[in-house]
């Protein structure tokens, strides 16, 4: 054991030439540097947030969508069949040849199948109250999370000049405001991450957006790289906040807020994600940090990992700009392509097929026109990020 502890924390690895765990251990008197265990006295105080939200949904996230008359309604549920819940718990969207199979075996129509699979996936997904509750929890916390570090950042001089993030490294004491910041962002991205693994869509991209960026939050503090790591986290809350703001216009019906707030969010998302993050900040970590530090064995990967979230970024940003211009030329927000919640006029399209069936003598189903559906910020957890 003690022989892996001392492989995984080699100090060729960890740290810069020439610099030794030993030399962290023995901060300035009063002072302190970080240490990968004390991420877990972090623990009590995410325990302590997850409580506070608990209670704010119920206490304050509840009250008002009452007064927005949201409520959590019922989704309509398919039929018990034990065939299509077998093939359901391997896929949960068959590709349409299985489907085919399924209606000969079962002699229903092809439409009849489909339409199984989508009820049955609905009735997993989270109400309009839920999410109405988890996207306000999101926003109060982004908001008291991005006011925090701004104020912290303002008055701190590598804000405004980040080679002051690489001097004296890695020599840099910690304060209590870098192990707040730290804890809370990690503790969101802890339970946005269990919230991927109970929702469908695009569970890869976010899965992988979640676990770079609490690999990059926990090698940030075990490397003593804090100053740089706030910056990050200060740019991501920025656009999630306005975004969060359209997530609940859009729930309460103001459709008109919702389409203004999601293009302001595209505009913040690019300022801050694809101008800032790549040329404030990752312009830093590649090259200030290169000229003043010099290269080590982690901080490859820690510019790997920048450069991952960063790709993600302007894949977001694409999907993001389409649905912006939709809003803008259209007039309102058309279904994200990011969301993972089907669109509820499909159900009144097959209500509506089943009138029109009533007066054709033969039953055949009519194509049916969809309508365009307005949920596009359905998905309770998208990001960002």
């Amino acid at each position: 054991m003690n022989s892996l502890s001392a492989w995984f924390w080699s100090e060729s690895f960890w740290l810069p030439p020439n610099v030794t765990w030993a030399e962290l251990e023995h901060p300035p008197p009063g002072e302190e540097y970080p240490r990968a265990d004390q991420l877990l006295s972090c623990l009590p105080l995410a325990f302590g947030v997850l409580a506070v939200r608990v209670l704010f949904e119920r206490l304050v996230a509840k009250p008002c969508a009452n007064i927005l008359q949201i409520q959590a309604g019922e989704s309509r549920r398919a039929q018990p069949n034990a065939v299509l819940e077998r093939v359901f718990t391997s896929t949960t969207s068959p590709e349409s040849r299985r489907v085919e199979g399924l209606s000969k075996q079962l002699d229903w129509d092809v439409r009849k199948v489909q339409r199984w699979f989508r009820l049955r996936r609905n009735q997993d997904k989270p109400s309009t109250l839920t999410k109405f509750c988890e996207s306000m929890w999101r926003l109060t916390f982004y908001t008291g999370i991005f006011t925090y570090a701004i104020r912290y950042l303002w008055v701190s001089p590598w804000m405004w000049d980040t080679r002051q993030c690489w001097y004296n490294y890695p020599f840099q004491v910690k304060d209590l405001h870098t192990k707040y910041l730290y804890t809370m962002i990690i503790h969101l991205n802890s339970q946005q991450m269990k919230i991927q693994f109970l929702t469908l869509g695009d569970f890869l991209i976010m899965f992988v957006h979640h676990l770079a960026t609490i690999t990059l939050i926990t090698f940030s503090y075990c490397n003593n790289m804090l100053r740089i790591g706030t910056m990050v986290m200060c740019v991501h809350d920025a656009s999630d906040i306005v975004l969060e703001l359209a997530k609940l216009a859009n729930y309460a019906k103001y459709q008109r807020i919702c389409d203004t707030g999601f293009v302001v969010f595209s505009i913040v998302f690019f300022i801050t994600r694809l101008v800032i993050y790549p040329f404030w900040i990752i312009y830093s970590v590649l090259v200030e940090s290169w000229e003043i530090v010099g290269p080590y064995r982690s901080w490859w990967l820690l510019n790997g990992l920048l450069l991952v979230l960063q790709s993600l970024h302007v894949f977001w940003f694409y999907l993001i700009a389409r649905i912006a211009i939709k809003a803008i030329f259209k007039g309102k927000v058309a279904k994200d392509d990011r969301s993972d919640i089907e669109s509820s006029s499909e159900e009144e399209t097959d209500t509506n097929v089943k009138s029109r069936n009533k007066s054709h003598p033969n039953g055949s189903e009519q194509s049916p026109k969809k309508e365009n559906g307005t949920n596009g910020f359905a998905k309770g957890g998208t990001k960002d990020h």
